[in-house]
Parts: structure tokens; C-alpha cells; sequence
């Protein structure tokens, strides 16, 4: 069984990912693999997949704390406890690392990536299992958010969310066009912008057949397991008109855009945490 890692090995390599988290949110280049080379000169008893595995295992903790996390390493839950510790700590004493995140998530959209290649843009949805492992070690461990809710803070980037979903928009019409229904792609709408934002969805797509296709769009400039937030009448209208209603999870936003799509009600695609209440005296 290999040994715990010792506090100095932890220190050093949550030092290594948040120089490379504080490069990636600055839209400076890194290289994963001369970060592992280099670490592991200093924790020589750790091989490259150890320290690859280490580094999955921050991000798990970054998601564990409602943070953005770095996209190359997909989170690993089951860390030990002294990690969740370590990375704590850096979170709550690093006054820099938190303006340069803060800056990030409310950074102005100046332009809204080309659809390019409409077949290559939309993926399939995260795995299940994997998000299964994550939410049960959170449940065990009780996990708090971390001091700061960047993820929240990105969430009311309205210049993000126009443009994610005028990105969506776009690729809606090209994906119509392409099979020939043109006046369908012509009939589409931003609801949020003609209507207003009280629907429960942002766009009024079409099926081939000409039924409605509702669009709620989320938009993140982070990974594809980013959480996201959703109202409670996005959850509403969402169980009322499961047959048409479609979110569109849309991240790396900035670098290269994709999306994946969850059908029907939020409560059957997604899992739902209540983080606030509306409150009265009693």
C-alpha cells in the first residue's frame, strides 16, 4: 500500500497546481507534464502517475468547495483529509490568488466564439459515475463552500450568459439550416432579450417536426463538471414542460467552446442542493 503523502509533499504539490491554476486563470501557458517532472525532483519517492493522481485529487477538492478547477485534471475524490486542508488554507490566506479569480469569473464578454463545426461542438454529458463518487465523498465528509462563491459570482456575469447564449443561438440556426428548415431556424428566438427572463428558459428552438424545443442556457468559462445554478422556476417550468425543455451546459467558454445537453426535468437530470432559502420571522 503506498505511504500517505507527508505534510512537506502535500505543501509542495498543492503549491505546483495553484502556480499552474494561477497561470490558466491569467490565460498564461503551462506545461502539465514539466510541472511533474519538476515536482517530482522535489518528492522523488512519488512516479508521475502518483503525482497526476494527486493533482485529480485537488480538483476534486476545488469542486467540493464550489471553485473553478483546472480543466487537464478531471477531479478524483477519496483524498485524504490533510489535502482538503492544505488547499483550504491556500484559498483563505492567498489575497492574491483570490483577485486574480475573482477578476476572472466577472471578466466582460467582448466576443462570442464562431460556431465552427456544429457536429464537433456538442459532446456527450458528463459520466454519471463520476459524479455519483464525488457527490457521495462530499456527503461523507460534509463538505462547506469555500469562503468565496466564484462559481455564484460567474453565474451573475451577465455578459457571460448573453454571450453563452448568443453562442447557443447561432448554433441552433446552423443546426436547423443544415437539414434543410430554414423557416424553422428563421422562427427562432431569444426569449430572455424579446419577452423577458421570467419564462424558466433563454431560447425558443424547434425539433425537425416543428415542436418546441425550450432552451435553458448555462455558461461557464471552466470545466465541464463545473456546477451550475438553477432557479426555482427554471426547475418549475422544467418538470411542467419536460417533453420539450433542454439545458444547454456550455463551458470552456473562453478557449474552446462546447456543450452538452440534459433533457427534460432538472430534477431527473440533475442533482439538485438547495443553497438558499426564502426567509420570514416566525
Amino acid at each position: 500500500m503506498p505511504e500517505i503523502w507527508s505534510q512537506e509533499e502535500v505543501e509542495a504539490i498543492v503549491a505546483d497546481y495553484f502556480a499552474m491554476w494561477d497561470k490558466d486563470l491569467r490565460g498564461l501557458d503551462y506545461n502539465k507534464a514539466e510541472h511533474n517532472r519538476q515536482l517530482r525532483q522535489l518528492i522523488p519517492t512519488r512516479s508521475r502517475s502518483s503525482v497526476e493522481n494527486k493533482h485529480r485529487n485537488i480538483s476534486a477538492v476545488l469542486w467540493h468547495l464550489n471553485c473553478p478547477y483546472l480543466s487537464g485534471y478531471k477531479p478524483l475524490p477519496n483524498y485524504q483529509n490533510l489535502l482538503a486542508e492544505v488547499v483550504l488554507a491556500h484559498l483563505s490566506g492567498t489575497s492574491g490568488l483570490n483577485q486574480i479569480v475573482t477578476k476572472a469569473v466577472q471578466e466582460h464578454v467582448k466576443t462570442v466564439p464562431p460556431v465552427q463545426n456544429i457536429k464537433a461542438v456538442q459532446v456527450s454529458p458528463p459520466n454519471r459515475r463520476e459524479i455519483e463518487s464525488l457527490l457521495t465523498d462530499e456527503s461523507r465528509r460534509k463538505v462547506r463552500f469555500a469562503p468565496r462563491n466564484y462559481l455564484e459570482m460567474e453565474a451573475n456575469n451577465r455578459s457571460l450568459g448573453l454571450a453563452g447564449e448568443e453562442f447557443v443561438l447561432r448554433f441552433e440556426r446552423e443546426r436547423l439550416r443544415r437539414i434543410g428548415k430554414r423557416n424553422l431556424a428563421d422562427r427562432i428566438e431569444h426569449v430572455a432579450r424579446t419577452t423577458g427572463d421570467y419564462l424558466g428558459f433563454d431560447i425558443l428552438s424547434f425539433e425537425t417536426n416543428g415542436t418546441e424545443r425550450l432552451i435553458e442556457v448555462k455558461t461557464t468559462r471552466y470545466a465541464a463538471l463545473t456546477r451550475f445554478f438553477a432557479s426555482a422556476n427554471e426547475v418549475d417550468v422544467s418538470r411542467a414542460r419536460k417533453d420539450e425543455y433542454h439545458l444547454y451546459r456550455l463551458f470552456n467558454f473562453d478557449k474552446k467552446p462546447k456543450f452538452f445537453v440534459l433533457k427534460g426535468s432538472l430534477g431527473d437530470t440533475c442533482q439538485l442542493k438547495p443553497v438558499n432559502f426564502a426567509a420570514v420571522p416566525n
